[in-house]
């Protein structure tokens, strides 16, 4: 009985590097943060990602829980600046948000 050949891939074959910090899944726009996100801080199982992400394959989302195994430290970094910068884009809308209706009531005409 043959047994059928195992193919490898390289582990970075499953991502697109844009940026330092901008990786994302390889024929996707979700980038790596989103999936480790939802495996580390949500406690999700990669199945449940995979629903969650659909055009992110199975073998996609275990792809990259594998690379943040392997470069922890890095990856750690990454989703943390990642979350830095998205609590503070959170900060400056809602604070865009209230000056805009502030400005708003500024305007209204006054009643008596």
């Amino acid at each position: 009985m043959r047994q059928a050949a195992l193919t490898t891939v390289p582990l970075t074959e499953y991502f697109l590097f844009l940026s330092d910090d901008d990786i994302r899944v390889k024929d996707t726009r979700i980038g790596i943060e989103h999936i480790l996100y939802e495996y580390i801080h949500n406690a999700k199982s990669p199945e449940e990602i995979a629903q969650i992400f659909p055009t992110v394959t199975l073998e996609q989302v275990y792809a990259t829980i594998l690379y943040y195994f392997q470069n922890a430290a890095a990856i750690n970094q990454y989703v943390s600046d990642w979350l830095d910068f998205t609590l503070e884009a959170e900060v400056a809308q809602d604070q865009d948000q209230a000056i805009q209706r502030l400005k708003q009531f500024k305007s209204r005409p006054a009643t008596a």
